[in-house]
């Protein structure tokens, strides 16, 4: 059954803090094998205008992929996690995540598409922080493929 376009719209409840801390940003930068010292020098990262280490441009996505799971868990939505893949993703920054930020997000559905047998999910994630000022916004697309379709 293809997914409901009633969907588009609607915003999840923030997720809990999340601190960003030198650790988690040092072990992904190291993980996707990016050694800009400013991910793990703190005064290279001043050097470069920030108050400490600032994290890769990819790293938002492992905390708004957690978030999306409110949208890919509801029930209401009928998703077959198990005929998921990820197709893609896209980041809209305000400014760089560092270390010690606290960190929340809101998840959006942006869109809900049927093609070819399979639906398309499109998710919008804005990343804010304690204050509740925008950091960055991820989106990311997710393909459901039809119960018809081999794995």
């Amino acid at each position: 059954m293809p997914l409901d376009p009633v969907f588009v719209g609607r915003s999840y409840p923030p997720t809990a803090p999340y601190e960003v801390s030198r650790e988690k940003i040092r072990e992904f930068a190291e993980a996707v094998g990016d050694a800009h010292p400013a991910y793990t020098d703190p005064a290279a990262a001043r050097a470069l205008g920030h108050d400490d280490v600032i994290a890769p441009p990819t790293f938002p996505f492992t905390i708004a992929h957690r978030a999306a799971d409110q949208v890919v868990k509801d029930p209401e939505l009928g998703l077959d996690y198990s005929r998921v893949v990820h197709s893609d993703q896209q980041f809209n920054y305000t400014r760089p995540l560092r270390a010690g930020d606290r960190v929340s997000v809101v998840t959006t559905v942006e869109s809900v598409r049927s093609l070819g047998g399979s639906d398309t999910l499109g998710v919008r994630g804005d990343v804010i922080d304690a204050d509740g000022e925008h950091v960055v916004t991820v989106r990311m697309r997710i393909v459901a493929r039809g119960a018809d379709r081999k794995r």
